[in-house]
């Protein structure tokens, strides 16, 4: 649509001024009476025409693009779209045409249309309110019932209203809430408070066909990792084992089972082991999956130490997920001097890690494997492969890094604790060798 056009619409359609630094919604203050063009129409052609005329037919929620003619029963008007109807002149050949075929005369009345909040959309209500100038995105993540947003500093003071507006305008959405701080790195959840509707935070979703369950205000969930879970699933066949550090309540897990994969699963979260094994058991895979409630060191240096030299000597893969971004690529290190090195001549294959990172850099895909090599202790250059998952805020990037754990890393003879324990007989601080 042309410029022009779009600005006319907008104007048309904006509602009463005094609607304006409005913080607690009051939905009859957005009433006002607009005039739009007009077709009248025998009703015995209606049907045939409002099918030739759709290009320029009034779309607007809420409101029928038909009503009464009320001076002649026999007949119908046909509300037209101002921002596509200016005059007669603005009709097609082909739309002039079907009117002529149809005895219908190219004449445009005004019509007098009462507009109500009903009629609006979101962003329309939420521009009308907030100051002039700022930025009014009504952009939300939708978790089952759910609309989970984050909203800027200049849209707190509205925050109440731009939820009921949310959940107004949204189908099936019972709730929407605010993130109030950022991710606990500990346990993946985030503060958020409820700025309309029932408050109930237990949702269902379904994602690439599986069904989930999960208290989204104590654990973590992304509606927007759909695609990378689907991707990282569909490079695993059947009898392949998964390893999942960072399980939380599944994504990667449960499909890796529907899959018919063995799968390990380990998240540090009370609750999203709780709810890790909720929908192990509502997609019928509990008996594929043994969950885990450790943390990530302790998961790999314990279970998945324990699991491995069995896995490496069988002819199926073993793939190790590591999805914590903000850290995983610091859990790396737990995999040096993993196993005796005298089991290295038995395995048949190394397993395959995909590890997750942020990245601030202007080359992250450098960035990730420099740090996931300082960590394994051991270059990756040449022998990984470097996947862009998606942009998380300006200049951030989420990036996966894939590769086959090296030998010399897992058979090492030294192991971070014994690093560690060096540093210390040389006299390192405690607070240098955290570093």
């Amino acid at each position: 649509m042309p410029e022009q056009s779009r600005g006319a619409d907008s104007a048309l359609y904006t509602p009463p001024a005094g609607v304006r630094g409005m913080t607690s919604l009051d939905r009859e203050a957005f009433s006002w009476t607009v005039s739009v063009p007009a077709l009248r129409i025998p009703k015995e052609v209606l049907n045939k025409l409002v099918k030739s005329l759709k290009r320029v037919a009034l779309k607007r929620p809420g409101l029928k693009r038909v009503v009464e003619d009320g001076a002649d029963p026999d007949h119908r008007l046909l509300l037209l779209d101002p921002a596509c109807v200016s005059s007669p002149g603005s009709f097609s050949s082909s739309e002039a045409e079907a009117l002529q075929k149809a005895s219908v005369p190219l004449e445009v009345q005004n019509y007098e249309l009462r507009m109500t909040y009903e009629n609006l959309k979101s962003e329309e209500v939420l521009r009308a309110v907030l100051p002039e100038g700022q930025d009014v995105t009504s952009g939300f993540s939708r978790v089952g019932h759910i609309a989970h947003m984050n909203l800027r500093e200049h849209q707190l003071p509205y925050k109440n209203l731009i939820g009921q507006v949310i959940m107004d305008k949204t189908p099936g959405i019972t709730c929407v809430v605010n993130k109030t701080n950022t991710i606990d790195s500990t346990y993946r959840n985030f503060q958020m408070e409820v700025l309309a509707g029932d408050g109930n935070m237990v949702a269902k979703v379904r994602e690439n066909g599986v069904t989930y369950e999960f208290d989204f205000s104590r654990v973590y969930w992304n509606p927007r990792l759909s695609t990378e879970h689907e991707r990282v699933v569909g490079l695993l066949r059947p009898g392949d084992t998964v390893l999942d550090v960072f399980a939380g309540v599944g994504p990667f897990a449960v499909p890796a089972a529907r899959r018919g994969c063995s799968v390990l699963a380990n998240d540090l979260n009370p609750e999203s082991h709780r709810w890790l094994l909720h929908n192990c058991k509502l997609n019928k895979v509990d008996g594929k999956v043994r969950a885990f409630n450790l943390d990530g060191r302790a998961f790999i240096r314990g279970p998945l130490r324990e699991a491995l030299p069995a896995l490496l000597r069988g002819a199926a893969g073993v793939h190790v997920v590591m999805n914590l971004p903000a850290m995983a690529l610091e859990f790396l290190d737990a995999f040096r001097g993993l196993l005796d090195p005298g089991l290295s001549q038995d395995v048949a294959g190394l397993p395959h890690v995909h590890c997750y990172g942020f990245s601030k850099q202007d080359d992250p895909c450098r960035d990730v494997v420099d740090r996931a090599s300082a960590s394994l202790g051991a270059p990756l250059e040449g022998r990984c492969s470097v996947h862009l998952v998606r942009n998380v805020a300006p200049n951030k990037e989420m990036m996966c890094v894939s590769f086959a754990l090296p030998k010399e890393v897992l058979f090492s003879n030294h192991s971070a604790e014994t690093d560690l324990l060096l540093r210390f007989s040389r006299g390192t601080t405690h607070k240098e060798a955290e570093v």
